[in-house]
């Protein structure tokens, strides 16, 4: 596995205002809804394509773990959030050559909130499937990571 940080000056509140800003927010169910109702893989790219934000990623899930924190220890606890992002396009792309990279996609990324500043991390997708040995779906993971990576920057800077 490869951990990827990028740390930020920014304040907790402006680092998650730019990253959410970056992804697309559709209703989860029903663009699940949505993408098992179209009739043709172009219509299931149309509902994706519409669905994602500038970054090409959607959110779907997301963790609020420094809530848990505070609530034991104050105020004085870090803010710390798990945000689940993907595109199912680029899940597609790995899974017909690694039928595993569906238990890493979605990704990951938790930003949180530490004494020198905001981290923005994730693991990348090419450490999880390095070792099985597919150049093809490699090819696609590295694809995925320099884009997350990008978004990371972006946000954080």
């Amino acid at each position: 596995m490869q951990r990827l940080s990028v740390l930020s000056s920014k304040p907790f509140e402006a680092v998650v205002a730019a990253f959410e800003a970056a992804l697309g927010h559709p209703n989860v169910g029903a663009f699940q809804s949505a993408m098992g109702a179209a009739k043709t893989f172009a219509e299931l790219e149309g509902i994706v394509h519409q669905a994602q934000g500038p970054s090409g990623f959607i959110e779907f899930i997301r963790f609020n773990l420094g809530v848990v924190l505070r609530k034991e220890s104050g105020r004085s606890a870090p803010k710390i959030l798990r945000f689940i992002i993907g595109n199912p396009l680029v899940m597609k792309e790995m899974a017909k050559y690694v039928p595993d990279a569906a238990s890493y996609a979605p990704v990951t990324v938790l930003i949180d909130e530490r004494a020198d500043g905001v981290h923005l991390s994730y693991d990348t997708m090419a450490g999880f499937l390095a070792s099985y040995g597919s150049a093809e779906a490699l090819k696609v993971a590295r694809d995925l990571d320099s884009k997350v990576e990008r978004l990371l920057r972006e946000t954080a800077a």
